[in-house]
């Protein structure tokens, strides 16, 4: 998310009670997570497992929870609890507002766009020309939509992330990860009924232009959807996956979080994709592999029995 207008570093470290160092006169422009992080942002740590990898990150303004040598051209706010504070900022430059109509005084709509019965569009969003939007769709806030684009009955486009911090010291263990992210479907794109497209956390989820969704397609927060692909009903996406240009994505495959699909991959159906895949190639099984050889290797799992009995028999 960035910010209508710079902040200082002075103001943050006010408001959130937080520990100065570092550069002191620095202006912050945004807060974001940390695989999405640019110059000027604001981004968290809390492990010191991933200090390194925040420190050294584009991030300008890092949130951390232990004093540590601060990085020339940085500033630290250290504070004992880093997701508290990352929240309070979220809440107060993307506060919740409560919608009072079906369609927002905040939206704009552009020409030869229809929509359908029972839409709800929510505030900030911005939608295209000559888009189609079917009865009953939920397009939360701040979303930007393309022109050309269909969106089938019952989808829900903008929801919070699936996103929590465990806190094992607590009776409600998980504190909820607050969404100041965007929705971002490009033009062209078709997204099929009862398909749900969650925010990114601080960044944006983005459906790339030309892209095809069937129904009852999940895609999870920040992921990342190239151009001209191609996803069967039911595919689920996690959340910050890349999926290159181009790719199919039959019925029910599964992709898991903080992974990229190459340019060109065909995943067929009822896969399961748990690490990073080369574009250009045919894929199936649970985990992946290439096709043809995991479809020798699943014919010489069935012949089992059959080569067990052999050598029992010929011990006998």
């Amino acid at each position: 998310m960035q910010f209508d207008q710079p902040v200082s570093v002075q103001w943050l470290a006010e408001f959130t009670g937080a520990k100065l160092i570092g550069n002191k006169e620095q202006q912050a422009t945004g807060i974001n997570e940390i695989h999405k992080v640019t110059k000027g942002d604001i981004s968290f740590v809390d492990f010191e497992k991933y200090y390194n990898t925040c420190l050294n990150s584009p991030a300008t303004i890092i949130i951390i929870n232990k004093e540590v040598d601060c990085p020339a051209g940085k500033t630290l706010l250290v504070t004992p609890e880093p997701f508290t504070a990352y929240i309070k900022i979220v809440k107060h430059f993307r506060p919740f507002e409560p919608a009072t109509k079906m369609i927002s005084d905040s939206a704009t709509i552009g020409e030869g766009t229809h929509l359908q019965p029972g839409v709800f569009i929510g505030h900030h969003v911005r939608i295209g020309k000559d888009c189609l939007i079917h009865p009953n769709v939920t397009i939360y806030d701040h979303t930007i939509i393309g022109d050309n684009v269909i969106i089938q009955a019952g989808c829900v486009i903008g929801a919070d992330a699936f996103y929590f911090k465990r806190r094992k010291d607590r009776e409600v263990q998980y504190d909820k990860m607050e969404s100041c992210g965007r929705v971002i479907i490009e033009s062209d794109v078709e997204i099929g009924a009862g398909t749900s497209i969650d925010k990114g956390v601080s960044g944006d989820t983005i459906i790339g232009r030309g892209t095809k969704l069937d129904n009852h397609i999940h895609i999870g927060h920040g992921a990342v959807i190239g151009k001209n692909c191609l996803f069967a009903a039911q595919v689920g996406v996690g959340g910050k996956a890349i999926i290159e240009d181009e790719v199919i994505l039959w019925g029910q495959v599964g992709v898991s979080k903080d992974l990229t699909i190459g340019k060109g991959a065909v995943v067929l159906a009822q896969s399961g994709v748990p690490s990073s895949i080369e574009g250009g190639k045919v894929y199936f099984g649970s985990p992946v592999g290439e096709a043809k050889p995991k479809m020798r290797e699943m014919a010489w799992i069935r012949r089992i029995p059959e080569i067990w009995d052999k050598v029992n028999n010929d011990n006998k």
